[in-house]
């Protein structure tokens, strides 16, 4: 037998790795910037002080060598809580969309496949999306009160409906495919199709759906933190970093610059990766956004 040569087998993967950066370019800078940027804020408070140590004797210090970003009203490191609270809006945002995600895509599965309980259920949909999703945020936290569990469930709701519409809309493209019917009439059963012939196709819409809906998740979660319905003190967020330092926003503005441009900056990265991802995934968007080019 023949050996074949390593730069032979290594050559097109480097290439078609090439090809799909250059045509993806978006999607790998945005998702890079994304998994850095987490990465950091996992890493970091490894190496850096408590982040609730008080230290009134360094309050208010303007940004320096021992203290990068600062320090608060109580002599707080805000470089270290700027980690500390990545942490927690990172993980709030991504559990806020998984579970909103799974719940969404069971109820677009349902409403898509099965159409009599469909119409019904998208009714209740298109009413519950006809409120702002901030205000129904704000309503919840204040009902039901403020705290880590109360976020989760009223930002949960307020987003579910958006992916069970979206979901549903592919599962009635779907429903309708020669495959399914021939499944239907081979005797199989309704939630073994789901399982086996439906799902599969539409985990690339929910992946997408996951990246455009935690821009959103972040937002909301940065609102209710600011207005102090979200995490409470002393865990930091960043919303709630925002809102401590709005008081001292004339002496001292880089306590509400950093946390307040995290926030802007990881919105738009998250959308601009949706996008993107949207345009990979979806034939019909990649060929829109290539007329748009030409």
């Amino acid at each position: 037998m023949t050996a074949v040569p390593v730069g032979d087998v290594v050559a097109p993967a480097t290439s078609r790795s090439r090809s799909f950066v250059r045509r993806n370019a978006t999607l790998v800078v945005a998702g890079g910037l994304l998994v850095g940027i987490t990465l950091l804020v996992l890493v970091l408070p490894l190496l850096l002080p408590d982040p609730n140590a008080p230290d009134p004797a360094n309050r208010l210090l303007p940004p320096s060598g021992e203290h990068p970003m600062g320090t608060d009203k109580y002599g707080r490191d805000l470089f270290a809580r700027w980690a500390s609270a990545g942490r927690v809006s990172i993980g709030m945002t991504l559990l806020i969309t998984a579970c909103a995600a799974t719940l969404g895509t069971f109820i677009g599965l349902v409403a898509g496949f099965f159409t009599k309980a469909g119409t019904v259920i998208m009714r209740i949909v298109d009413a519950w999306m006809a409120f702002p999703s901030i205000i129904l945020a704000i309503v919840f936290a204040v009902v039901v009160g403020p705290g880590m569990a109360s976020e989760l469930l009223a930002v949960t709701i307020i987003f579910t409906p958006y992916t069970a519409r979206i979901i549903r809309s592919r599962v009635l493209g779907l429903a309708a495919r020669p495959y399914v019917n021939a499944a239907r009439v081979s005797g199989m059963g309704p939630w073994k199709i789901l399982a086996v012939h439906v799902l599969p196709n539409t985990l690339p819409l929910a992946v997408v759906q996951c990246v455009l809906l935690s821009a959103g998740a972040m937002l909301i979660d940065g609102s209710l933190s600011f207005l102090g319905l979200g995490i409470s003190p002393p865990t930091a967020t960043w919303g709630n970093m925002v809102a401590d330092g709005r008081t001292y926003l004339q002496d001292h503005p880089t306590m509400v610059l950093f946390p307040g441009l995290t926030i802007a900056l990881f919105v738009f990265l998250l959308n601009l990766a949706g996008t993107s991802l949207r345009a990979f995934v979806d034939p019909r968007a990649r060929l829109l956004l290539a007329r748009r080019r030409r």
